[in-house]
């Protein structure tokens, strides 16, 4: 059974927040870094280390670029009129990272990353950073005589299929690309097919959302609850003027997801396009359960210096009444469900009361053919009821919710199967109590031929008959008649047998 996190945002979120933190709560490091191997992008490596944020302990994820991709990072003097520690007196992982990551994409440098367009190449960090020697590769004008291929969300795409990555965690991160090219799109006017992001920050950006994929699948989380993005205040430089914090980009995946946004009195941006895109992938929730416990704690250290702790911190948990490690979840509802239903049946009541399982996920990117096998599979392997509704999602996309309900205790194999055979990375599960009325099985003999029906216990004490389709549809067929007539018929010979 998956697990639940709950990500802590009081100081913002970023893509190597993100990581730090999923790393820190256990997420496989030799999986982490095998696994970005496979991405086919060169220029990089990776630094996991120990730091302190205010005080605390906290894991530190950054991505280090080679001398040939190598962008330093610029002043918070500059970017935000503060004066910080020269660049010489911070450690090397801090010297790679003074912010939380290296998300912006190259056409955010037209009025929307924290560009500096005083700085030359050698001092252009990631893709957050970048200035007007690139606008002018972006126009097809090249100053610096280095070459810069330009990925949109295609070669993204194909970069990330062709990984070693599982299922899952490819779905995680196309998704975050795509709610950081769609907001980016909004921002600046332009179709999404037209975002594209350049070499440099491409892969510092890629390498940031595959890692932040890859540890929550390692750590086989399937329910995500964000209940807010705290943000700072005041404004950020970029090469065209100044600009508001949240940035354009943020403030549309907040817009375009539905997001919880609370500005706080912290001056800087504490959410980066690339944190607010991958809370909107995988969040599930928004509202902690009223009760719960915590199976472990995980910070992930932020690279700016704040007025604020300065840390995302994530925990997983258990809500109170879910059994934990080494129990079965599924196992302790039936038993409790056997309980209730067992009390309504010794008060003499003409109904049964117990309990049952909805499982929903919503769908936007499977075939027709591929859910109907779904429903077959589901009820074989013993859903009491599978039905699928048209929803729109996020950009009004058209798909389905799936609903199953089933037993408390057929949990796992529901998941089992729409995990294996649909492409979501996350199902609902909610627990309900429902009255059944009470009801037997019988044959009974009419004109037509043995009938099946089911006889149901109102709650005044009366019956009621209900025939069973296979036996109407079978006798219909057998005597030419309408699914109606042969209805009523098995029904007018129940009550004349009563």
């Amino acid at each position: 059974m998956g697990k639940t996190l709950y990500l802590e945002c009081y100081s913002g979120i970023s893509g190597d927040m993100t990581v730090a933190a999923l790393l820190d709560l256990g997420a496989d490091r030799e999986v982490l870094e095998k696994t970005l191997e496979s991405l086919g992008v060169s220029g990089f490596r990776t630094e996991i280390s120990r730091v302190k944020k205010s005080g605390l302990d906290a894991c530190d994820f950054a991505v280090i670029l080679d001398e040939a991709h190598e962008n330093h990072d610029h002043d918070m003097e500059y970017l935000h009129g503060h004066v910080h520690r020269e660049r010489h007196e911070q450690p090397e992982h801090e010297r790679h990272g003074e912010y939380h990551d290296y998300e912006y994409p190259e056409h955010v440098r037209h009025g929307e990353a924290h560009a500096h367009d005083h700085l030359s190449a050698e001092h252009v960090h990631g893709a957050e950073h970048h200035h007007d020697h690139e606008v002018e590769r972006h126009h097809g004008t090249e100053t610096h005589g280095h070459h810069h291929e330009h990925r949109g969300l295609k070669e993204i795409r194909e970069i990330l299929l062709a990984s070693s990555m599982t299922e899952r965690a490819k779905k995680t991160a196309l998704s975050v690309f795509e709610i950081l090219a769609a907001a980016e799109a909004k921002a600046h006017g332009v179709p999404v097919e037209q975002v594209h992001f350049h070499e440099v920050g491409a892969v510092d950006s890629i390498v940031d959302v595959a890692a932040a994929a890859i540890c929550l699948d390692n750590l086989d989380v399937t329910e995500v609850i964000v209940p807010k993005l705290c943000e700072g205040t005041g404004t950020v430089r970029c090469q065209h003027g100044i600009l508001p914090v949240p940035v354009p980009a943020v403030a549309n995946i907040v817009e375009q997801n539905q997001l919880n946004l609370k500005i706080t009195n912290v001056k800087g941006e504490l959410v980066t396009p690339t944190g607010a895109a991958i809370t909107a992938a995988v969040r599930t929730s928004d509202t902690l359960p009223d009760r719960f416990t915590i199976e472990k704690t995980g910070l992930g250290a932020g690279k700016r210096q704040y007025d604020c702790p300065g840390f995302l911190r994530a925990m997983i948990i258990r809500r109170e009444g879910v059994p934990g490690k080494g129990q079965a979840a599924e196992g302790h509802i039936q038993k409790t469900a056997e309980t209730d239903s067992g009390r309504a049946r010794e008060e003499g009541g003409t109904s049964d009361r117990d309990r049952i399982c909805r499982l929903e996920t919503d769908i936007d990117d499977c075939t027709g053919e591929n859910l109907g096998l779904v429903m077959e599979k589901l009820f074989a392997a013993g859903a009491r009821e599978v039905h699928y509704t048209p929803i729109f999602m996020k950009k009004n996309r058209p798909a389905y919710e799936l609903s199953v309900i089933c037993d408390p205790d057929n949990i796992r194999r529901m998941e089992e199967i729409i995990f294996r055979e649909t492409t979501t990375i996350g199902i609902r599960r909610t627990l309900m109590e429902r009255t059944v009325l009470k009801r037997r099985q019988e044959n009974i003999q009419t004109p037509l031929g043995q009938a099946a029906v089911k006889i149901c216990v109102l709650p005044d004490g009366r019956e009621v008959c209900y025939p069973e389709y296979e036996s109407v549809q079978s006798l219909a067929a057998a005597g030419d008649l309408s699914f109606q007539e042969t209805y009523r018929q098995i029904q007018n010979s129940w009550d004349r047998e009563r």
